[in-house]
């Protein structure tokens, strides 16, 4: 049985292009938003933390991403009122929800790395 979307009264259906469901897929599955929500499982972190954990991040991409995710309810921001401010992320409990699947996926893709390189360089050749 499929869950029904509270504010059209339809099916949620992530294949539909109407669903607001394909809009959260978009972001849950984008390479960033995986890489905080892991970096974000094992406890609070300060924006500081997190830009340096995650290699390749631009300060851009996130503080768009972190916006993303705290509107989605994912992530919760706390601002200290210290001079400069102090903010931390940590996960929601919606945002803990995510951690199993991430993990489960980050684990896969380091487990297969091989098989995908070796994949590419039969396609290549």
């Amino acid at each position: 049985m499929s869950t029904i979307h509270e504010a059209s009264g339809l099916p949620a259906d992530v294949y539909s292009a109407k669903c607001p469901t394909r809009e959260v897929l978009d972001h849950i599955a984008g390479k960033w938003t995986v890489l905080i929500v892991d970096a974000l499982a094992d406890g609070t972190l300060r924006y500081t933390d997190l830009r340096r954990r995650i290699e390749g991040i631009s300060q851009k991409m996130l503080t768009q991403t972190l916006r993303q995710l705290e509107t989605d309810g994912f992530v919760a921001r706390t601002v200290y009122p210290t001079v400069p401010p102090r903010v931390e992320y940590t996960l929601t409990e919606l945002g803990h929800s995510l951690r199993e699947p991430i993990a489960a996926l980050r684990e896969w893709i380091e487990t297969n790395i091989n098989r995908i390189d070796e994949a590419r360089r039969a396609a290549a050749s």
